[in-house]
C-alpha cells in the first residue's frame, strides 16, 4: 500500500510513499523504547542534542516551508512564519526546561521530601496537516526534553515533510513513521502515552483505546471560536483583525475565529467593512510570495465546505467575495439567522448580532467546543466575561494565538489536558512523590 501526494493548487503529484504495516510500527517502538532508556539520563545531552536540531531547522527553513506549502496549501510566507516560531518554541524550552523539570521541594516531617517529573518512556504523538511543522514541534520538543522518546504519525497528505521533520531532528529519539490511522490505533497499546491534534471525531477514537490500555493522552480538538466586537471597540482595529482571525492558513485552524459576534448598534458598520477587507486579499498559488488565501488542503476538504455552504446558505445571507476554482474558496461571509453547531475549516465567516454582554456569553457558550475567544473592547468589560466563557483560552483587544509561554487546550469537544509552558512538558512525566526519613 502506498500513500500519494498532491500540490493542492495544482494537482501535481509530490511524493509516494510505502505505508509501514502494523509490524514495522511496532518494531519502530521497541527501538525507541531502548533508545529511550539512554535518552532519559542525561539532561545536559538533551539540550545539547535539541540545540542542533534546532540549528539544522534554522538553516533548512526555506525548503521546509516550501515544502509544507507544496503539501498543503498553506501560504509560503505562512509556512515560514511557522518555522520561525518553532525555533522560538525550541529557545523557550531549551532555556526554561531544566527549571520546569527540576525537583519541587515540600516540607515536610520527613528528612527530606520532594516531587520527581520523570519521563513515561515512548509518546505517540499524532498530528494534523494544517500547521505541519508548529503541531509537532509543541508536542515533540517537550516532551523529548522530559526524556521521553517520540514517535511521529503525521497526516498522509503531508508525509513528506513528516519524513523531513525526521531528517532534521536528527536524534535517535525521534522516529517519523508512515502508516494509516487504523494501524496507529492499534498501535498505541505499545507505547506510553499518546498526543493528539485534529478533529472531535478522530480524537474520540483515540482517547477510547488510549483509556482501554490506560494510556495518558492529551486532546487538542476542534473550535468554533467566537470573536465578539462589543460597542466600545476600536472598529478599525476590530476589522483589520478580523481578517487574520479568520482567513489565516485559508481559514483552516482551530484557533481561528469562526463565529463573529457584533454588539447590534454597530454590526451593520463592522460587517459592510469586514467584506471589503475580505474582498482585498490576494487569492492564488501558495507558493507566489504575496497569496494570502492559497487553496484549501485538499480536493476531499474542498467537499466538505462545499457541503457545509449548502447548509449554510439556508441559515443566513452569503456574501461571497469572489467565485471559487479548483480548491480555492474564496473568504466568504454569512450573516446568520442561527446557529451552526459544525465547525468550518474554511475562510468562511458566520457573523450575528448581539444586544447585551449577557447575550454575547449566551452565543460564545452556545457550541460544543471551548478553545479560544477573542473579545474586542473595553478590556475592563472582557475581564468581566472571561470567567464566564467556555474557553481554554480568552484574549482582550488581540486575535487567539498559541504562544510558548503560556498553556495551551480547550475545554468540552475542544480537548483535555494542555500544551506548552511548564504545564506542557509536565503533561507526559510521572509525577513522583519521593520521601526520605
Amino acid at each position: 500500500m502506498e500513500i500519494t501526494t498532491f500540490n493542492p493548487y495544482t494537482g501535481s503529484e509530490l511524493g509516494k510513499y510505502k505505508v509501514t504495516a502494523i509490524d514495522g510500527v511496532k518494531s519502530a517502538i521497541s527501538e525507541l523504547k531502548k533508545v529511550q532508556l539512554i535518552w532519559r539520563d542525561n539532561f545536559d545531552n538533551r539540550i545539547d542534542m535539541l540545540g542542533e536540531s534546532r540549528k539544522n531547522f534554522e538553516k533548512n527553513a526555506e525548503n521546509l516551508a516550501n515544502l509544507m506549502s507544496s503539501e498543503m496549501g498553506k501560504p509560503l510566507s505562512q509556512s515560514l512564519a511557522e518555522v520561525k516560531k518553532t525555533l522560538w518554541l525550541f529557545d523557550y524550552y531549551l532555556e526554561n526546561g531544566k527549571k520546569f523539570l527540576s525537583n519541587e521541594y515540600v516540607q515536610t516531617e520527613a528528612r527530606k521530601s520532594y516531587i520527581r517529573f520523570d519521563p513515561l518512556g515512548v509518546i505517540i504523538i499524532i498530528m494534523p496537516w494544517n500547521f505541519p511543522l508548529w503541531q509537532v514541534a509543541r508536542a515533540a520538543i517537550p516532551a523529548l526534553l522530559a526524556g521521553n522518546s517520540v514517535l511521529l504519525k503525521h497526516a498522509s497528505i503531508v508525509s513528506g515533510t513528516s519524513l523531513k521533520i525526521q531528517e532534521l531532528f536528527n536524534l535517535g529519539a525521534f522516529k517519523s513513521v508512515i502508516t494509516t490511522g487504523k494501524i496507529i490505533d492499534e498501535a498505541i497499546k505499545y507505547s506510553d502515552g499518546v498526543s493528539f491534534t485534529g478533529s472531535t471525531a478522530a480524537g474520540s477514537i483515540i482517547a477510547a483505546e488510549a483509556a482501554r490500555n490506560i494510556k495518558k493522552f492529551v486532546m487538542e480538538l476542534g473550535g468554533s471560536d467566537p470573536y465578539i466586537v462589543l460597542d466600545s471597540t476600536n472598529l478599525d482595529e476590530a476589522v483589520k483583525n478580523s481578517v487574520y482571525a479568520r482567513l489565516q492558513n485559508n481559514g483552516q485552524s482551530c484557533i481561528a475565529s469562526k463565529r463573529f459576534l457584533v454588539n447590534q448598534d454597530i454590526y451593520d458598520e463592522f460587517t459592510k467593512r469586514m467584506f471589503e477587507e475580505y474582498s482585498s486579499v490576494k487569492v492564488g498559488d501558495q507558493l507566489n510570495k504575496d497569496t494570502y488565501i492559497g487553496p484549501l488542503s485538499s480536493t476531499s476538504q474542498k467537499e466538505i465546505i462545499d457541503k457545509q455552504m449548502d447548509d449554510l446558505k439556508t441559515m443566513g445571507t452569503v456574501m461571497a467575495t469572489g467565485e471559487n476554482y479548483g480548491n480555492v474558496v474564496r473568504p466568504t461571509i454569512i450573516k446568520m439567522n442561527r446557529d451552526y453547531g459544525e465547525e468550518v475549516f474554511g475562510p468562511i465567516a458566520m457573523v450575528r448580532s448581539f444586544k447585551t454582554i449577557e447575550e454575547a456569553i449566551k452565543l460564545a457558550n452556545d457550541t460544543p467546543y471551548g478553545l479560544g475567544c477573542s473579545i474586542w473592547g473595553d478590556s475592563e468589560k472582557g475581564e468581566y466575561m472571561a470567567p464566564y466563557i467556555d474557553s481554554g483560552t480568552v484574549s482582550i483587544n488581540k486575535i487567539v494565538a498559541s504562544d510558548p509561554r503560556l498553556p495551551f487546550g480547550g475545554t468540552k469537544k475542544s480537548g483535555i489536558g494542555r500544551e506548552l509552558s511548564r504545564y506542557g512538558i509536565l503533561e507526559f512525566t510521572n509525577v513522583k512523590t519521593v520521601w526520605v526519613n
